[in-house]
């Protein structure tokens, strides 16, 4: 397969997408606008309450977007100055940086290199006296090892706060996220499985005063019309977002066996080759393969390969969150993390999105197949 044979085959269609459920999103957004209300109202709610049932938690708040979510559950969890909060590093800043903006030390720590997710005994030599909080993350749509984690955020008293943003839907062992920790965090971004078309978030907790503390801090502090016994922020999800969520979420099921079927097929087509490590699914988990990732180290050799074949890839996370300059301070050197930064070198993500079809999937896996071919000719 070459360029000048096939169109280019996309990380992600946005287009795909839209077709099937146009008509409804454009019904809704136009019910938004001829209501005039735009913020906190009917559609907000309805999503709040949708959301919650859906993820199996008591509350849902609709937020602006994934980092205020994880910026205002700390927040509402009385995170701040002189406090520590462990984190994974391989993760997109936007987990990192609320953690700053909150007033405390991200402590950072190693993955586990066949899941890419927070390696928990790394967790348990991390805490220190300070420690108030962990963040576990979801990446890639597969759930970090909730049980022991829990287990010890229980014995050190931990706040958990799942970053799920990338997790909509996935499940650990019969729960879904975002209902595991006191705390979760989703975004609705338009490249997430659940989009909105601009930016979006939402957290879940089944703890009513979080609940009321993160209504209040997303809304000016806002207890009544120019009522404000506390400070807040505006963070609130618009109505025409919160429409559109609505609208997909009635969908999300069916996109993400979907995406499971897309990913199991990907995987049968790319086994035995020995220079390539595939996506593992731990046991007791459902994975909704927000990305299906690769690694080799071949990786960059790889993705050019695929350009030339017609196959977007994508590099999640190419510079680990510990060796940005925003870090500097922190004072992680190279080395430091080594899973981590090894699979900052070698991971690559494939297209993975619902809408593919057999003759995408099986051009995917022939362009992957004839990278070593080519090499080894």
């Amino acid at each position: 397969m070459t360029t000048q044979d096939t169109e280019t085959i996309p990380l992600l269609d946005l287009k795909a997408e839209l077709g099937p459920i146009r008509s409804d999103l454009l019904d809704r957004v136009a019910a938004v606008l001829d209501s005039g209300w735009f913020y906190l109202g009917k559609e907000t709610q309805g999503l709040e309450a949708d959301w919650a049932s859906y993820c199996g938690a008591r509350h849902a708040v609709g937020l602006g977007s994934g980092t205020e979510a994880v910026w205002l559950a700390l927040l509402a969890a009385g995170i701040g100055p002189g406090d520590e909060v462990i984190v994974p590093s391989h993760t997109f800043i936007a987990t990192v940086a609320p953690i700053h903006f909150a007033g405390a030390t991200p402590v950072f720590v190693d993955i586990d290199p066949a899941t890419y997710l927070m390696d928990v005994d790394k967790v348990a030599a991390s805490v220190s006296p300070r420690t108030r909080a962990v963040i576990p993350v979801h990446l890639y749509g597969q759930p970090v090892e909730m049980g022991p984690l829990l287990e010890l955020a229980r014995r050190h008293d931990l706040c958990v706060i799942e970053d799920a943003c990338q997790a909509h839907g996935a499940e650990y062992h019969g729960r879904r996220t975002g209902s595991l920790g006191q705390i979760g965090a989703f975004s609705f971004v338009f490249t997430k499985n659940l989009k909105a078309y601009g930016d979006a978030g939402a957290i879940t907790t089944g703890d009513p005063a979080i609940d009321h503390k993160v209504r209040a801090l997303r809304d000016h502090g806002r207890s009544g019309k120019y009522e404000h016994p506390s400070f807040g922020l505006n963070c609130r999800i618009d109505e025409v977002q919160a429409a559109v969520v609505r609208v997909k979420l009635a969908h999300l099921e069916a996109w993400t066996e979907a995406r499971r079927r897309n990913a199991a097929r990907l995987s049968e087509g790319l086994s035995g080759l020995e220079w390539l490590t595939l996506p593992v699914e731990a046991p007791g988990v459902r994975h909704v393969y927000h990305q299906y990732v690769v690694r080799t180290p071949h990786r960059d050799a790889l993705a050019d390969h695929l350009r030339r074949e017609g196959v977007s890839s994508g590099i999640h996370y190419p510079i680990p969150c510990h060796m940005q300059g925003a870090c500097a301070h922190l004072g992680y050197g190279p080395g430091s993390l080594p899973e981590t930064e090894r699979a900052a070198r070698e991971v690559l993500s494939l297209p993975v999105y619902p809408e593919l079809t057999e003759a995408q999937l099986g051009g995917i896996i022939r362009a992957v197949r004839g990278f070593r071919a080519k090499a080894e000719g």
